[in-house]
């Protein structure tokens, strides 16, 4: 039974193969790669602390220095063009599509041409129109 952030065994075929070689069995016995990247997975699909990972991805602290590690070894930008490329080759990339998620682009005011100077002097000018109020 697969469960819900983790990899499937078709998934994890084609990602097995662009990890970097699991370390000798010779002294403490390491981490499998696959629990690992399971691991990750739902730390950054659940946006959970790496305290919070549930016990059978294994140790919080081996999870996140190996994300961490692998992200200074540039693992994932060589991941992500990888699967690119293999999914390029099999036609199943449609590179014309783009696509933008404008819920989480924040745009500053001087980004509409406004200045630091006019949005203040009309802020300024709003609270002299206004003039007093009480009850």
């Amino acid at each position: 039974m697969v469960r819900r952030y983790e990899l499937t065994d078709e998934q994890w075929s084609q990602l097995a193969p662009l990890l970097p070689p699991q370390r000798q069995r010779t002294g403490r016995p390491s981490l499998d790669h696959r629990t690992v990247l399971n691991g990750i997975l739902w730390i950054k699909r659940s946006g959970s602390a790496w305290r919070d990972l549930p016990e059978r991805y294994g140790n919080w602290k081996t999870v996140s220095s190996r994300f961490y590690r692998w992200q200074q070894q540039g693992l994932w930008t060589q991941l992500l063009a990888r699967v690119q490329e293999r999914a390029d080759h099999a036609s199943h990339v449609n590179w014309d599509v783009h696509m933008i998620d404008s819920t989480i682009v924040r745009a500053h005011h001087s980004a509409a041409g406004a200045t630091k100077e006019t949005a203040t002097k009309r802020s300024a000018a709003h609270k002299a129109a206004s003039g007093r109020r009480s009850t």
